[in-house]
């Protein structure tokens, strides 16, 4: 498990999609991405899913989401996302009095007893007391990371004429 704390966007794309019986038709999947704005997120969804979609595709729905954070699996067979609502419990030290506040997480995971084991072992490393007030599946497909780009090599920019010239100095 590894878990990841960013600024995640819920996105829906509208498009045809090609059913198992060869026909078309015409779905919305939610997606999320990690970017810094409502543009940012639009043009990470587009990017991402172009590469799976042939035709004409529509961003219908773009909202903040409230993850504390996401928990990603490494199983292959946890394909499926789910919102957890954690309560954290602390102790107030004025009035000494429990006070408990709710972080909503999306875990992968491929069962709700999945979703209880990755929080579990994420949440057993810390020393916080919790409880799992709620899991539910979600509709969400997919969630995409931000990568930055790779920076590029420096492109020697000196004329050939003096490269050439700096070797034959150096044989000297």
């Amino acid at each position: 498990m590894r878990t990841r704390t960013s600024t995640w966007f819920e996105t829906k794309i509208r498009y045809e999609k090609m059913m198992e019986d060869g026909m078309q038709k015409k779905v919305t999947e939610q997606y999320v991405v990690d970017a810094l704005s409502f543009t940012e997120a639009e043009s990470s969804i587009i990017d991402e899913m172009s590469v799976y979609i042939s035709g004409e595709m529509d961003i219908t729905d773009i909202k903040h989401a409230t993850y504390g954070e996401i928990f990603f699996s490494d199983a292959d067979a946890d394909d499926k996302w789910y919102k957890a609502k954690l309560q954290f419990i602390t102790i107030d030290e004025k009035t000494e009095k429990e006070k408990k506040s709710t972080v909503t997480y999306l875990v992968q995971a491929n069962s709700v007893n999945g979703a209880i084991k990755n929080i579990d072992e994420v949440m057993g490393g810390t020393m916080i007391d919790y409880i799992t007030s709620s899991i539910q599946e979600t509709q969400i497909m997919d969630v995409f990371e931000h990568h930055a780009p790779k920076k590029k090599e420096e492109v020697n920019d000196v004329p050939e004429y003096e490269q050439n010239n700096t070797t034959e100095q150096i044989a000297e």
